[in-house]
């Protein structure tokens, strides 16, 4: 059987090819547009975007951290100096598995948890080739163990970098203050560009509050790098501006003798210049170490500072709230004279307490028997309580608020210090508003000695002596006094108003005399001297209450129930260049806090300019430092990573490093207890 197999059809197979051809044709011409296309949008349109992408494989703009300005004292002694310490960094561009690689690394290290967690931190904000630290201040042992076997992280360097150091430690710890890492809540509210490189910012004191000018202006490097972040070619550089030189107004010498005052014993003690505003010396007693935070405290450190019963990370000269006691009574005495209640011929007889009309209730004076006839000037002498319960029935509370607040009580003073306390001088509007009940007329008579609900810092204490000493002209403190470098800065040196007085010159000089017989014959006796004249004022401040009736037995109290000592005053009386305020917690009355006032008066005015102290090795010349201790350069055997290196080092000085082993009381925040019977004993 034969099969039949249909005719070639040559047409309709020339069609099938033709139309494959097209096919193909169309298909090319269309690859062809989209490669092209493709090709226009990186090369044309795209150009400068894709050459940089493509240059940052292998071209990397580093940051350059700018040095911290140092920070001197008024005589070019350094009390914050920058040293640089090794420590290990890596960037997102150089690393793709960091988890990874710093599991490794702990071991190799030694990082703790805290340290992973304050880099991962970091990073997550840092710019992609930024090298951010995993870990400052290495050790010798840290650098050996990681070069044997830095091979195995590649992108991890060991760096560099500007750490800060305090040759003094403790002894400016408070006023300066001191630097820390960067943390999360400071991350969200710096300019990360400004602080690119940048592992420190200003923590407490000078170092906080005038951070934007001591940290400066970073730069920049071009540089050539291969896949791992080595360096193979430095392309182009800015170099980054240095953050100013701070000039303070401290007087390492002074700061040494007040130092030495309250060494062993807590409380605080603040120097001004009356004419100026200016702080010469701001202790607050115990101290700490403020190296031991710069590259990171340890747990076991911040622990024992943190819960120990001193509280010296507390700053009490600016932060401590204290009952002022018989302190402020020249203020308040001249308050009587502004709203005409009395003059100084205006007597009263003190049979050794006070009652208000239609209340049998005893406010006692300190001399049970009384002072009998009392003048204004008198009740200085004496610090006579009746003489002021009777001026405070007189005034009223709300003259008395208006007057006081005129030298600063109840007030922030506004010091270039952060976290500075206003301290509180009631009122009823303020009883009603915080306690929702009203004022007492016996809360008035508490308040026109420094107790009740009245508390001061020392630092407001220290300025309304200062502006009593100026006969009503308002200086405002601080601490910075020059600056040097990029930026413009230039603090205010001067007095900066004058309080309202309807009295006269002359009643300032009255009140002055009233003071210099406080420490001539009165309560302040005991620092007397015949080489000038001393203005002062003494005052005791209750810790605990003493109930009516009975009487105050220093016997039946635990140490920390004492009473505060307190002393203010200037001189010389008659030309005012020093101003002192000196809380002693539980020192139990106010003329042992006058004691530790006569060396510091001594020093400032007798001894500073023939015989000044000074770090070891160094001396003053035409006002300034001329040799010793430079800028980046320790003295040999210092021990930076040594937390006993920063121990004050003047040969003549007290050793201060075993002031924070002292115990602390619950009067060192001060708002201790009112008394339940208003008494200052002085």
């Amino acid at each position: 059987m034969k099969q039949h197999f249909p005719l070639k059809n040559g047409q309709e197979e020339k069609r099938i090819y033709r139309n494959r051809v097209v096919f193909s044709i169309i298909t090319v011409i269309v690859l062809m547009l989209l490669l092209v296309s493709r090709y226009a949008y990186l090369q044309i349109f795209n150009y400068q975007t894709f050459t940089t992408a493509s240059d940052q494989n292998r071209i990397r703009l580093q940051p350059l951290a700018p040095a911290r300005g140092y920070i001197y004292d008024r005589n070019g002694i350094l009390l914050a100096d920058n040293y640089p310490v090794f420590s290990a960094t890596l960037s997102r561009a150089d690393v793709e598995d960091i988890d990874d690689t710093l599991r490794r690394l702990v071991p190799v290290l030694e990082l703790t948890q805290e340290d992973i967690d304050r880099f991962k931190s970091r990073i997550k904000t840092s710019k992609k080739t930024e090298r951010v630290a995993i870990k400052l201040n290495l050790t010798e042992n840290d650098i050996a163990r990681f070069s044997e076997i830095k091979h195995q992280f590649p992108g991890v360097k060991i760096d560099t970098q500007m750490t800060r150091y305090y040759p003094h430690g403790e002894l400016f710890a408070h006023v300066i203050g001191y630097v820390g890492r960067i943390n999360d809540k400071e991350l969200k509210s710096i300019d990360k560009d400004l602080y690119a490189g940048t592992n420190l910012i200003g923590k407490i004191g000078v170092e906080k509050s005038y951070e934007d000018i001591l940290h400066g202006v970073p730069g920049n490097e071009s540089v050539e790098a291969d896949a791992h972040g080595n360096v193979l070619r430095h392309l182009g550089r800015k170099d980054p501006v240095r953050g100013n030189d701070l000039f303070l107004s401290l007087d390492y010498g002074l700061q040494m003798i007040a130092s030495e005052q309250l060494a062993g014993r807590r409380g605080a003690i603040i120097a001004m210049d009356p004419n100026t505003g200016e702080i010469l010396s701001l202790v607050s007693s115990p101290s700490f170490n403020p190296n031991l935070f710069v590259t990171g405290i340890s747990t076991k450190d911040y622990s024992y500072l943190r819960d120990n019963l001193d509280q010296p990370l507390y700053n009490r000269a600016v932060q401590g709230a204290y009952p002022p006691g018989s302190t402020i009574k020249p203020m308040f005495g001249l308050g009587g004279i502004h709203y005409n209640l009395i003059d100084w011929g205006t007597a009263i007889a003190d049979p050794g307490y006070f009652s208000l009309p239609g209340d049998s209730h005893r406010f006692r004076d300190h001399k049970k028997t009384g002072h009998g006839a009392v003048n204004l000037h008198k009740s200085q002498v004496v610090s006579c309580d009746t003489f002021f319960y009777i001026l405070s029935y007189r005034m009223g509370i709300e003259k008395m608020n208006t007057w006081m607040r005129q030298f600063g009580f109840g007030e922030k003073t506004g010091v270039d210090l952060p976290s500075e306390s206003s301290g509180l001088y009631p009122s009823p509007e303020w009883k009603m508003r915080t306690r929702n009940s009203k004022w007492l007329r016996g809360e008035t008579i508490s308040v026109s000695i420094g107790q009740g609900a009245f508390t001061a810092t020392p630092l407001q204490l220290a300025m309304a002596t200062a502006i009593t000493a100026n006969k009503g002209s308002h200086v405002t403190p601080h601490v910075l006094r020059d600056t040097k470098g990029a930026k413009a800065f230039k603090p205010h040196n001067a007095p900066d108003g004058k309080i309202q007085f309807n009295g006269t010159a002359e009643d300032w000089s009255k009140m002055h005399d009233a003071m210099v017989d406080v420490v001539q014959s009165g309560t302040g006796k005991g620092i007397r001297t015949p080489m000038y004249l001393i203005a002062g004022k003494t005052g005791t401040a209750q810790v605990k209450s003493i109930a009516q009736g009975k009487k105050y037995n220093e016997s039946l109290l635990t140490e920390r129930q004492l009473d505060h000592g307190l002393f203010v005053g200037f001189a010389p009386a008659d030309k005012p260049q020093i101003a002192v305020a000196i809380v002693w917690e539980n020192g139990r009355h106010g003329g042992s806090a006058a004691q530790l006032a006569k060396p510091i008066f001594d020093y400032w005015l007798l001894t500073r300019k023939k015989n000044p102290i000074v770090p070891s090795g160094q001396q003053i010349s035409g006002g300034l430092m001329t040799a010793g201790i430079k800028p980046g350069e320790l003295p040999s055997g210092s021990g930076i990573l040594s937390p006993d290196a920063a121990t004050p080092h003047n040969q003549n000085s007290a050793s201060h490093s075993n002031q924070s082993n002292q115990s602390n009381s619950n009067g060192s925040r001060a708002n201790a207890a009112s008394s339940a019977q208003a008494v200052e004993r002085d």
